[in-house]
């Protein structure tokens, strides 16, 4: 009875948090997405990996996002085929290895700085990224909510208090 219990709680922890640990790159920091900015600096800092996301913040109509080729990076042109994220809150999932390139297609902001290239590495299983990604102070810096750890928390008490009374 007791190991029961301690698999079925081993089983649920791992499906509340194991989902959590891609990490949400939010671009620029508290920045966001923007003219003038340092966004080489900015990735230099981080580490990428498959399954975490890329998030663009920024005023809709002002700005936009195009993925891009290294030709269309280094040239700030945006590909003829290539459609632009223009929500404003743009979020690319990076689903597979290797330098990916980003740009403002708007009038000369990428030559303004607003663009980006990262490395994606493999995905990390059962760790999460090394460097924060979010300013201080913030609770996700690893893309684990506080409420997944406290869902966590209480099922393992719970499933050691059934170990204990049984």
């Amino acid at each position: 009875m007791a190991l029961r219990a301690l698999l079925i709680a081993l089983a649920v922890i791992s499906m509340v948090v194991s989902p959590a640990m891609a990490t949400e790159h939010l671009v620029g920091d508290d920045q966001g997405w923007k003219v003038n900015f340092d966004y080489n600096k900015w990735a230099e800092s981080k580490e990428f990996h498959v399954g975490d996301k890329l998030i663009f913040k920024y005023k809709e109509g002002v700005h936009n996002v195009y993925k891009a080729d290294l030709t269309a990076f280094q040239n700030c042109a945006p590909g003829a085929n290539v459609e632009p994220l223009t929500t404003g809150n743009d979020v690319i999932e990076l689903k597979s290895t290797g330098k990916k390139w980003y740009l403002c297609g708007i009038k000369n902001h990428c030559d303004q700085g607003m663009k980006v290239a990262v490395n994606v590495l493999p995905e990390v299983l059962g760790a999460p990224s090394t460097a924060p990604t979010s300013p201080p102070g913030s609770s996700s810096a690893f893309g684990i909510s506080p409420n997944s750890i406290f869902v966590a928390m209480m099922i393992a008490a719970f499933a050691m208090f059934l170990i204990i009374i049984a």
